[in-house]
C-alpha cells in the first residue's frame, strides 16, 4: 500500500478515488459482459474484447483487428490472443503500467502479461487452479465450519468399490460423484445402479471422487470478496439449469433468478454467512477479491451446504453488481479493484453489507444454441433493448447497459455471436436481463421464459458453410462461460 495516499473511510472518498483513477485498468475477456457499467464507476477502464458486440457504439469496447478466425479451444486462448495482439500491445505501450482482469487466465497469460508490461489484479494462477478442485473447496469449507452435504472422497475403478466408499459413510445408495475439475453441469454424475456407473465410469476412473449422498435439493448462487477487512457478498440467486429450450445441456447452468422470496425465510441469511466465512478462509490462505459460491439447498430440512467454489469473476458478477449498484449504490467489484489498487482504506463492512439485502426480482438467461448443427450466421439480434409484447419479442432501442431497461416486458440482450461468426451446438448465442422471474418455487420455467428464449433466437438465420471453408473447431468451454 502507498504511504503518500490518504486512507479511504467512506462511500464518497472511494467514489472520487476511483473516478479518478489513472492506472489503466483492461477487462480482457471475449464479451465485455462480466464487468459491463463498471466503466461508470472507474477512470481509465477499458473493455479488450474478441466481439465487437455492440459494433463499435461503446466508447470504452476495444476490439483488436482480425485478419482470420482464430482456433480457439478454451477461453485462456482468447486472453492469451488479446494480449498477445499487435494493436492491444501498441496500446499499452503508449501507457502507464496498467493492470488487467480476466475471467479464464493461465500461466501463458501470466507470462504475456508480465512481457506486454501490465500486471494482473487476481489471485495467481497456481492458486486459482489449486482452489477450482472440488476437492480442495470441500477441504477449505470444512476448516471455515461450512459443511457439503454429506460426502465423502476417495477412488473407484469399479461399482463394487464406489458402493463400498458409499456404505463406510453411511450415504446410502443414491449417489452424485464429481471428479475435481470443470463444470459442474458436465463433471457431476448421478450414479444409483451399475448401469449408470458403467454409463460415465470413463470420465470417473482414475480421478479422486467427491461421492455425495443424493438430497432433494434447490441450486443457488452467491457471489463474495474477500478483502483484507473481511468478506463482502453479494445477492442470494437460484440457478436456472436444464431446461432443454435454453441448454443442450442436461443440469447444465443457463442463468439465475434474484428472487429473494423463492427460498424458505431465514435460507438467504444462511447463505451469506457461509459465503462470509468461506471468504474469510479464502483470504487467510492467500486469496483476495472476488468468488462464485454455489450452494445447495436441502428442500427436506431447509440446511444450507456448500456446492463448488468459482475463485474468479464468474457468470454471477454481472447479476451481483447489478443489483449491488441499483439497490445499495455500490457495485461489489468496487472492493476487488481496492484490494489490488495502491490504496488503503477501511469502511464499516456491516453497514455497507446492510445496504444490499433489500431488492426485488430479477433475471438472467443465458441463451444457448439447442440445435445440434454449425453453421455461418447471416443474422443476428442486435445488443440493446428489445420488448416482448403480444406479437413476440422486437427490438426497441440500443443500449450499452442493462439499467436502460424499464418494466418487466423488456429486457437488455446482449449479443456474444453475430453475423459473419459460426454458431455450434451448445454455443452461448447471447445474454438476456430483466427484471421479474423466470422459474416458478417449484422449478418450472414461466411461459414468458420460454417466450423470450423463442423471441431472440427466431432473430437469427444460419445457412451451412460452404464446402471449401475451414471449420474453426468449436471451443470447448466447460471450464468457463464464453462472455
Amino acid at each position: 500500500m502507498g504511504t503518500d495516499r490518504p486512507k479511504l473511510r467512506n462511500l464518497s472518498e472511494i467514489y472520487r478515488y476511483l473516478r479518478r483513477n489513472e492506472t489503466p485498468i483492461y477487462v480482457i475477456t471475449p464479451t465485455p459482459f462480466s464487468l459491463l457499467g463498471l466503466d461508470q464507476w472507474v477512470g481509465a477502464l477499458e473493455y479488450i474484447n474478441y466481439f465487437d458486440i455492440f459494433e463499435g457504439a461503446h466508447p470504452r469496447c476495444f476490439v483488436p483487428r482480425t485478419s482470420q478466425a482464430p482456433e480457439f479451444k478454451s477461453m485462456e486462448d482468447v486472453a492469451n490472443y488479446l494480449v498477445d495482439h499487435p494493436d492491444f500491445r501498441a496500446q499499452v505501450k503508449a501507457k502507464p503500467r496498467g493492470k488487467a482482469l480476466f475471467v479464464m487466465f493461465d500461466d501463458e497469460t501470466e507470462q504475456l502479461c508480465e512481457e506486454v508490461g501490465i500486471d494482473i489484479a487476481l489471485p495467481s494462477y497456481e492458486m486459482r487452479n489449486r482452489l477450482d478442485s472440488k476437492i480442495e473447496t470441500t477441504r477449505l469449507g470444512n476448516e471455515a465450519g461450512v459443511a457439503s452435504a454429506p460426502n465423502t472422497m476417495g477412488r473407484a475403478e469399479s461399482y463394487a468399490e464406489l458402493t463400498e466408499l458409499a456404505e463406510s459413510a453411511g450415504l446410502g445408495s443414491d449417489l452424485v460423484v464429481q471428479t475435481p475439475y470443470g463444470d459442474s453441469g458436465r463433471t457431476t454424475f448421478f450414479v444409483k445402479s451399475e448401469a449408470d456407473w458403467d454409463r460415465y465410469a470413463p470420465k470417473m476412473r482414475g480421478e479422486e471422487l467427491k461421492v455425495m449422498k443424493r438430497i432433494n435439493h434447490l441450486p443457488g448462487t452467491i457471489e463474495g470478496c474477500a478483502t483484507r477487512h473481511g468478506t463482502l457478498v453479494g445477492p442470494v440467486m437460484t440457478d436456472i439449469t436444464g431446461f432443454e429450450e435454453i441448454t443442450p445441456y442436461k443440469g447444465g447452468w443457463c442463468g439465475n433468478d434474484m428472487a429473494p422470496d423463492i427460498l424458505p425465510e431465514g435460507v438467504p441469511d444462511k447463505v451469506r454467512e457461509m459465503a462470509r466465512k468461506f471468504g474469510d478462509r479464502l483470504y487467510g490462505e492467500g486469496y483476495k477479491g472476488v468468488f462464485c459460491l454455489d450452494f445447495l439447498l436441502d428442500t427436506d430440512t431447509n440446511e444450507v451446504y456448500l456446492g463448488e467454489l468459482n475463485p474468479r469473476i464468474s457468470g454471477a458478477s454481472p447479476p451481483t453488481n447489478l443489483i449491488t449498484t441499483t439497490y445499495g449504490g455500490c457495485p461489489l467489484f468496487l472492493f476487488h479493484l481496492l484490494e489490488y489498487l495502491d490504496v488503503d482504506w477501511e469502511l464499516d463492512l456491516a453497514a455497507i453489507q446492510e445496504r444490499w439485502t433489500h431488492y426485488d426480482n430479477w433475471t438472467q438467461l443465458v441463451l444457448k444454441q439447442t440445435e445440434d448443427k454449425v453453421e455461418l450466421i447471416t443474422r443476428a439480434p442486435q445488443s440493446g433493448i428489445w420488448k416482448l409484447g403480444p406479437d413476440g419479442v422486437q427490438f426497441q432501442r440500443p443500449a450499452l447497459n442493462v439499467t436502460s431497461i424499464g418494466d418487466e416486458s423488456e429486457a437488455f440482450y446482449l449479443r456474444v455471436y453475430g453475423v459473419g461468426e459460426y454458431c455450434y451446438h451448445g454455443a452461448d448465442l447471447g445474454i438476456l436481463m430483466t427484471r421479474g422471474r423466470m422459474q416458478t418455487a417449484d422449478r418450472e420455467l414461466l411461459e414468458r421464459a420460454k417466450l423470450w428464449n423463442a423471441g431472440i433466437k427466431a432473430q437469427f438465420s444460419s445457412v451451412p458453410p460452404a464446402p471449401q471453408v475451414h471449420m474453426v473447431p468449436p471451443p470447448d468451454f466447460s471450464s468457463g462461460k464464453w462472455y
